[in-house]
């Protein structure tokens, strides 16, 4: 056993040593002392878990979770919230330093309740009957009873499944708001799976295949600060919506009115980010790839009788769409821009770009590139994922004078 001083935070979950080398430590706060075992050993790093905390740091905490350290779900349920905050916050200035040689402030962080927040869950279903989540780093379905990320409707739900013979079910995505549908993943579901799900209380049961069967819309709806948002089992949902509220209602504020203004969302969805602000604007252009997420979207311009909202079925790099731009809304995947995204922005060359991102370290690439034709007016972290090590955060640039 080795004994070793935590370093700072770092992306994926771990803290930093250079005790003898790089060392990646899993399960530790900064500023603990701690004794590791070792799980991965490379040429240029090693990768070890706690095994025993010598001296503990005052954040430290009892996890929530019966099934935490076995569940693959969450990863830093032992760190106070308060201290999982700021441990984001310092992951994200780090990697705008390293990568995006950026040196910056943030703004006040975006964060809400810690648990109870997920009105999405996939749950796997293993040959033995076993649901739950995978052990990480493995295929390994680690049987639960409750999962205290999701809301109460899902963990309802949850125990719901237990009830019930699924049979070839791999599995099971639940989504909640108005009410409650299930997606199946599997192979061969036959319809009378469908129908149990119905009779053990299940508004809807959507397949693979595409078919729905149900009690009511093949859908659910949230509310977004006013504004009907739909959903529906295939399409893209932000699973934290209390805080997905708050996100929105920052945007809306960072932009401003607007009245007489076209907007691009890139990466639209059904709409999360660009439906508030198409309400007031001359035009909205939304480019999304997915079908299901196109429909959604098309549901909700109806649901809120938004003029001069159109989708466009296409991607970022290839979709035809037709400037100039006042306003563009981007949030990638995890992967960020690709190049010819990237060239797409910075030929369109709009005003004013919102930028909201789930990879620190894609972000800061990005925002390195598009600062040598903007300035970031504000960046601020939002902690959509609570007890894991994701983040998500915003960016708010302005496109420099001398470039206009």
């Amino acid at each position: 056993m080795t004994v070793l001083k935590a370093g700072d935070a770092i992306y994926g979950g771990y803290v930093l040593s250079k005790a003898d080398g790089i060392i990646f430590i899993r399960g530790a706060i900064p500023g603990e002392v701690v004794e590791v075992a070792i799980e991965e050993k490379k040429r240029d790093y090693s990768v070890v878990s706690v095994v025993d905390v010598v001296e503990p740091a005052e954040s430290r905490t009892e996890p929530a979770c019966p099934y935490f350290g076995e569940c693959g779900g969450c990863q830093l349920q032992f760190v106070s919230y308060e201290k999982q905050v700021e441990m984001k916050q310092y992951v994200l200035l780090d990697c705008l330093r390293r990568i995006g040689r950026i040196e910056m402030e943030l703004s006040p962080s975006i964060h809400g309740e810690p648990f109870g927040y997920r009105h999405r869950a996939q749950f796997k279903v293993s040959k033995e009957g076993a649901i739950g989540f995978f052990r990480e780093g493995t295929v390994e379905v680690i049987d639960i009873d409750f999962c205290p990320l999701c809301s109460d409707q899902i963990n309802d739900a949850l125990k719901r499944l237990r009830n019930m013979d699924l049979d070839d079910v791999r599995e099971v995505h639940i989504t909640s708001g108005d009410n409650t549908i299930a997606l199946l993943k599997g192979s061969g579901h036959p319809q009378e799976i469908a129908d149990r799900f119905i009779s053990e209380g299940f508004t809807g049961v959507a397949l693979e295949d595409g078919s729905y069967r149900g009690t009511g819309a093949p859908y659910v709806s949230l509310d977004l600060n006013g504004m009907r948002f739909t959903v529906s089992p295939w399409g893209f949902l932000q699973s934290n919506w209390a805080l997905n509220q708050e996100l929105v209602r920052a945007l809306v504020d960072e932009i401003g009115p607007t009245e007489g203004k076209r907007i691009l969302d890139l990466y639209a969805g059904g709409g999360n980010l660009s439906l508030a602000l198409a309400a007031g604007a001359e035009e909205t252009v939304a480019v999304e790839a997915a079908p299901a997420s196109i429909a959604d979207g098309k549901r909700n311009k109806s649901a809120n009788r938004i003029t001069g909202y159109k989708f466009v079925k296409g991607t970022a790099e290839e979709a035809r769409i037709e400037g100039p731009f006042d306003i563009l809304l981007l949030d990638p995947p995890r992967a960020g821009l690709s190049k010819r995204a990237m060239l797409r922005v910075l030929e369109l060359a709009p005003p004013l770009i919102a930028y909201v991102s789930c990879n620190p370290s894609t972000l800061a690439r990005d925002l390195k590139k598009l600062g040598e034709y903007y300035d970031i007016r504000n960046l601020r972290m939002i902690d959509l994922f609570p007890q894991t090590y994701h983040l998500e955060a915003m960016a708010i640039l302005d496109r420099k004078e001398d470039e206009q």
